[in-house]
């Protein structure tokens, strides 16, 4: 079997190991350091990477990937599974979405060895993890109040990534392109396949997304003959979203919403209102467009100008949600 070194330590066949990415230190000069799970198997295979927690906030791939861990799903019978479960140790801590320089880490790649403390996460990332795996899933959710459907977003025009994306089977497969000095540019720039998962909301655990994640995990595990899960056969296909557009509060006052994520809506069709608080004004707010709620915002207040639901056209006109 060939050699396999990650964060300049050897793993050897059947060998399972806790390492950590030393990157910065407190102000008392304790070092902060990102654990790092590897487990490989006897026989050679993929390299997949389960990573989340690149914002602070967002507890639900965390809670994905530690219950990986804790089923020893990452546990393969071929090839190497690597999980690293919070990525931004120092947002975990604070329950912020950004590091303590204020920098979105997911706008940071693919960083510096001298530069802001979210670039250097992000340079130790691309340098010591990123070179050595194949496959990448990223589990993130909708910021602030804002709660996404379970959904993967690729490059639908990939097939590899669409191919994955499938096999993965969330109720919907979201078209998104390359952001700049994002994970994904970066490691596609590197010729790695990253899927990004996105589901629930920030500082909560949803129990329907955290089930979605796990049971594409699973499937992308089988897939690759990675593990042996029993499953049931997948009854329907992912919703393909090939864009999508957000809908902002018409006011300022008191969010109602009429609609659920997921729901198939028609052109001006109500979607909810906002109204003030002493009940002498409401503004109804229609759809704009035909398509699937993917996104909705839970904040019982909003200020005009506000995302308020984020509406995705499929590539098709079936209306079968597949949940």
């Amino acid at each position: 079997m060939a050699k396999f070194y990650i964060l300049g330590k050897e793993i050897l066949p059947g060998q399972s190991i806790e390492l950590s990415m030393d990157v910065a230190k407190l102000h008392t000069h304790t070092p902060v350091q990102v654990p790092v799970f590897v487990e490989r198997s006897l026989k050679d295979g993929p390299i997949v990477l389960l990573m989340a927690g690149m914002h602070g906030d967002e507890i639900n791939g965390m809670e994905i990937i530690r219950r990986v861990i804790r089923k020893k799903w990452n546990k393969p019978i071929a090839g190497t599974i690597i999980c690293l479960p919070v990525f931004n140790i120092f947002g975990y801590l604070n329950l912020k979405r950004e590091l303590p320089d204020g920098r979105d880490l997911n706008r940071s790649f693919p960083g510096s060895k001298n530069g802001s403390l979210a670039s250097q996460f992000a340079y130790q990332f691309m340098n010591q993890i990123a070179p050595n795996v194949d496959i990448v899933i990223d589990f993130h959710t909708g910021s602030a109040q804002r709660s996404n459907i379970a959904q993967v977003r690729c490059l639908i025009s990939d097939p590899v990534s669409m191919e994955l994306a499938q096999v993965f089977n969330p109720p919907f497969i979201v078209h998104s392109g390359y952001i700049s000095k994002s994970v994904r540019e970066a490691l596609n720039k590197m010729g790695k396949k990253i899927l990004l998962f996105e589901g629930g909301k920030t500082n909560s655990i949803d129990e329907t997304i955290v089930e979605e994640g796990l049971l594409g995990i699973q499937r992308i595990l089988n897939h690759f003959n990675m593990k042996n899960f029993k499953l049931e056969p997948v009854e329907k296909e992912s919703v393909v979203v090939k864009s999508s557009r957000w809908l902002r509060a018409p006011q300022s006052g008191v969010f109602h919403s009429e609609v659920t994520n997921g729901q198939h809506v028609e052109k001006g069709d109500l979607l909810g209102f906002v109204s003030d608080p002493y009940g002498s004004s409401e503004r109804k707010i229609k759809s704009n467009s035909t398509g699937y709620i993917i996104c909705t915002n839970e904040a019982p207040l909003v200020n005009k100008g506000d995302a308020i639901f984020h509406i995705g056209t499929a590539l098709n006109s079936d209306k079968n949600l597949p949940v």
